[in-house]
């Protein structure tokens, strides 16, 4: 089976350069649906070939967590292709947005299965000078341009710390094969070179997942075509958290890392989920929902939560490849919410559904006897707040019975699944600190509050400063946009008679 698997690879690998070389306007696309499929198909047999013998050879990793984000990558690709056949049909560039995205594939899953240093990086700075090339699909507009500028400086800064990372774990282990590195931290402790590699896999994964304030270009690429932005919510941007899955052993080892990615990350899920509850703009509220997303899936990975990082990776990629591809549909939606007669619930309704969540969580996790860390179900009890809300915003005759009836289904599937997925990490020490614990749950509290004051008093002067304030993203991107146009100036293209870069238009 070992021989197999290994057989298999490089022919997966082989079929979107195949695409590549051979898009043209008449067959590539047709082509590319065909060796998509295809793909997919060895992606999952080699994903049961790993459960039976996984193992790792001296470029490729054949193991559980590497297949299973194989299968992951093949499938969200054959959808988006499928997608953009449609959508860019009649575009005289269509043969060049093929190719691009073949190749920038191509270098996702040699990263995901990478089992050398080099090959790793090397394939690694290929998803970023592909992704490059498909944000400046549309080179006419402003926007599109300086957001693909400054996510082209920010990945060339990723792209020395991770090369930086790399060169003192070889310094430190002798080794370019990463299997053979992680091993060696079951047997002795972390040096001061592996601390330093993994605070910089730390701030590379904050990069790469578009935390405050380096987030802005994630927000301003809605500019790029539809498919380019599916791909890069629900592919590439998760890339951080794969990093820091991949390099758990490390990253567990050293605290200052896990510290760095919650002083960073957990504030930047609260904040962003709070500006995404102001924006009107589909494409906008989704991209402001994965900085949120991304940063909570390094809270969990900071806190030595492997497999719930894992599900939160699988579920947001499929999640949001489908938001983006039918975000033409949010009209309709909206229309059909109103149609259904929704009403704001009132003060009791909200006090209700808190005495309900909690007890309802609370109660699942002292019968079940429920390990730390606190802060996740902490979480989920605000899900559970906001479901209940939901349910009792419309006219169902028996609303709070539907509300606690979807709670406990949500509960039930996600132990189900946070169980399941365990299954494809390897096991390892737990690192709980009751500190870190804490200071999720004091973010959690305040994510919690904040929304309830801007529910409960909406017309309240502060609140409304607030709400402006969020509206505008802290003005946190306009700063930084500044920044990087005083160190690296860059011609921006003008849109009609528009002023070709207002603050106004870059905080929208």
């Amino acid at each position: 089976m070992p021989l197999l698997s290994e057989a298999m690879l490089p022919c997966l690998l082989a079929l979107p350069l195949i695409v590549a070389v051979r898009a043209d306007a008449r067959g590539g696309w047709g082509l590319a649906g065909v060796l998509g499929t295809v793909e997919l198909l060895l992606a999952v047999v080699m994903w049961v070939l790993a459960f039976a013998s996984p193992h790792a050879t001296e470029l490729f990793m054949l193991r559980p967590l590497n297949m299973t984000l194989l299968v992951l990558i093949a499938f969200i690709a054959l959808v988006v292709l499928r997608y953009a056949r449609g959508n860019l049909e009649g575009d005289p560039d269509n043969v060049r947005f093929l190719r691009w995205l073949t190749l920038t594939r191509l270098a996702v899953m040699v990263t995901v299965t990478s089992n050398n240093l080099v090959l790793f990086w090397l394939s690694w700075t290929g998803i970023s000078l592909g992704l490059h090339q498909l944000l400046m699909f549309y080179p006419e507009r402003p926007r599109a341009v300086l957001a693909a500028h400054k996510k082209f400086i920010l990945a060339r800064i990723a792209e020395l710390f991770l090369a930086a990372a790399f060169c003192l774990l070889y310094d430190a282990h002798h080794t370019l094969q990463i299997s053979t590195l992680l091993a060696a931290y079951g047997d002795q402790a972390a040096g001061f070179q592996d601390h330093a590699a993994a605070l910089l896999l730390a701030l590379v994964a904050i990069i790469k997942c578009a935390q405050l304030p380096v987030h802005g270009w994630l927000i301003q690429v809605v500019e790029a075509p539809t498919p380019v932005s599916a791909l890069l919510h629900a592919g590439l941007i998760n890339l951080g958290g794969f990093l820091l899955l991949l390099f758990a052993p490390l990253f567990d080892a050293s605290g200052a890392a896990r510290w760095l990615v919650l002083a960073v990350a957990g504030p930047s899920a609260v904040l962003a989920a709070l500006v995404m509850s102001t924006r009107i703009s589909v494409k906008v509220r989704l991209a402001w929902s994965t900085t949120a997303q991304m940063g909570l899936m390094l809270v969990e990975c900071a806190l030595g939560l492997h497999e719930l990082a894992l599900l939160h990776l699988l579920a947001h990629s499929c999640y949001k490849a489908y938001a983006f591809l039918s975000s033409g549909n949010a009209v309709n939606d909206w229309l059909q919410e109103e149609l259904a007669a929704r009403s704001a619930p009132g003060v009791p309704a909200l006090a209700i559904a808190a005495v309900t969540s909690l007890a309802l969580v609370g109660g699942y996790a002292y019968l079940f006897r429920l390990a730390p860390p606190v802060a996740p179900w902490l979480l989920i009890g605000f899900t559970a707040f906001v479901l209940l809300v939901t349910c009792m915003g419309y006219g169902r005759r028996r609303p709070l019975a539907s509300g606690i009836m979807a709670v406990s289904l949500l509960i039930l599937a996600y132990t189900l699944a946070k169980l399941s997925v365990g299954a494809l990490l390897p096991g390892g020490p737990s690192h709980y600190s009751s500190l870190q614990d804490a200071w999720i749950c004091a973010l959690d509290a305040a994510l919690f509050m904040t929304f309830m004051a801007l529910q409960l008093w909406p017309g309240h002067s502060l609140m409304r400063r607030l709400f402006i304030t969020l509206n505008a993203g802290f003005y946190l991107d306009e700063w930084m946009t500044r920044a990087t146009l005083r160190l690296w100036p860059i011609h921006l293209p003008r849109a009609g008679r528009k002023p070709l870069y207002s603050s106004r238009e870059l905080t929208s």
